[in-house]
């Protein structure tokens, strides 16, 4: 088989988002290392695009402030490592994806859709604490259930005596229907990262600079005394990747054409393309239209004309 060519793997890979490898981001991190810090972010990811959003956020904070991001998949729902991963913050901003599994509930397709029932267990320690959620959806594709997950997370920490913070307009959105939608505002933060991702850099500074102004960190702390003032730009800056990041970038794209060669060979006319997170061994296949998926290990079935559909 032909192999493909680095600009055709390039092209690919920006359709599905950044799944293998992000040059502006560096290796992905998945630390359960948690640091006392003011500010603790978790968030639950199928294809990477909410773990970019969670590095955003931590950026826009600054480390001073804000620990390194956790995906939530590394906690264990009725451990008490969740409880301590939680409590060891001051307050908390928590995101998730929306995916069209076929439930009316647990839609995010992540951990979050089991700890859900965690988090009821540590209302001792959750109770009072400042919250801010975040969340990912698709406007056009979904715009009866627009970030539908999202409005599920708020409710599981609102329910428990959690102070919600952030509430954020939906003017800029076209979208018909969102169970994310709380006195006409959107519980938290809503991003689009396949219409609109032009505008998410924008709009996640603002974001944490109204959270900042509200008092999330502090009664009285500012968004312009926090991270020097990085908060009140209008727009992140994102630094042009070094040569050698952009080699080793190159090199792993090439090393992997192989891999997307046998899995558009195998599944692209089975109605279902899988995209491999390998650092959690599992598979998020995606149907032609977007409008169904599930997930498998790594190395799921081999014939995606086998595997599950799931209505719209």
């Amino acid at each position: 088989m032909m192999k493909l060519s680095f600009a055709f793997v390039t092209s690919l890979l920006g359709g599905v988002g950044a799944w293998v490898v992000n040059p502006q981001l560096g290796k992905r991190r998945l630390s359960t290392h948690l640091d006392m810090a003011a500010v603790g972010i978790f968030y639950g990811t199928s294809t990477g695009s909410t773990q970019e959003v969670a590095e955003k956020i931590y950026q826009a904070f600054g480390p001073t402030v804000a620990a390194e991001p956790v995906d939530v998949d590394t906690l264990d729902p009725e451990g008490s490592a969740l409880g301590k991963a939680f409590g060891q913050h001051d307050a908390l901003v928590v995101g998730t994806p929306t995916w069209n599994t076929g439930a009316d509930t647990a839609r995010s397709g992540t951990g979050w859709d089991q700890l859900y029932y965690g988090v009821a267990l540590h209302q001792h320690i959750l109770e009072d604490k400042k919250i801010a959620v975040f969340g990912l959806g698709d406007q056009v594709s979904y715009s009866e259930n627009f970030a539908d997950a999202t409005g599920e997370l708020y409710d599981a920490f609102q329910s428990i005596g959690c102070k919600v913070m952030g509430a954020w307009s939906q003017e800029g959105y076209e979208h018909e229907e969102s169970k994310s939608v709380r006195d006409d505002l959107f519980c938290g933060l809503i991003l689009d990262m396949v219409n609109q991702e032009e505008l998410t850099d924008e709009r996640v500074q603002k974001w944490v600079a109204q959270l900042i102004n509200e008092g999330f960190i502090g009664e009285g702390v500012t968004a312009r005394e926090v991270n020097g003032g990085t908060a009140t730009e209008t727009a992140a800056h994102t630094p042009v990747a070094a040569p050698a990041a952009q080699e080793e970038f190159k090199n792993d794209l090439e090393n992997l054409s192989d891999l997307l060669d046998e899995s558009i060979d195998s599944h692209s006319s089975g109605g279902f393309t899988p995209h491999h997170n390998e650092a959690k061994g599992k598979t998020m296949w995606v149907s032609s239209d977007g409008r169904s998926s599930f997930v498998t290990s790594t190395g799921g079935p081999a014939d995606s004309s086998a595997a599950p559909r799931f209505a719209p």
